[in-house]
């Protein structure tokens, strides 16, 4: 006899449809997993429809970028004596204006904003030699405030007072 013409024609669109909706649903997640994370650069760009809004979810950065960028100072362009002519990172020209950072070990001088996206991926040296960020003589200071923002030190200092107190009571 064979199968029905009604039930093939019905079972397998249905299955179809259900099996590309799942995989637009794994691979929206996937996308928005990977915007959270700050990974956009591994995926490839979607289809901007115009009624549709993209929501683009900012990366949260480091408490050690947060600190560094609290250490390095930051000057107008035209506060400065005898400064390159143009950005390394951006290649722009600086204008009067501009927020500039100079880094205090190697003397190079960055836009503000490009100097902060470098650090925002976690990058701790000068975009240009190489050289940290932080010198020498303020890296002990530095450890200290990045170990005290990091909330450990609480749960360090109640632990080891407890392990001090079980010692002394026996």
């Amino acid at each position: 006899m064979g199968f029905p013409v009604a039930y093939t024609e019905l079972f397998l669109p249905k299955l179809l449809l259900h099996t590309l909706s799942f995989l637009g649903f794994i691979r929206k997640l996937i996308s928005i997993l990977f915007s959270y994370l700050g990974l956009q650069e591994f995926l490839e760009p979607d289809i901007a429809w115009p009624d549709t809004p993209t929501i683009r979810v900012p990366a949260p950065l480091s408490v050690s970028a947060l600190l560094i960028r609290e250490i390095l100072p930051v000057v107008k362009f035209s506060d400065l004596v005898d400064p390159p002519d143009s950005c390394a990172v951006c290649l722009y020209e600086f204008e009067d204006q501009d927020e500039i950072r100079r880094l205090t070990n190697c003397r190079h001088i960055f836009h503000r904003s490009c100097l902060d996206r470098w650090m925002g991926y976690d990058q701790k040296t000068c975009p240009l030699c190489r050289t940290p960020f932080i010198p020498d003589d303020m890296q002990e200071t530095f450890n200290e405030r990045l170990w005290a923002a990091s909330g450990i030190p609480d749960l360090y200092d109640a632990e080891y007072s407890q392990v001090t107190d079980l010692q002394t009571s026996s």
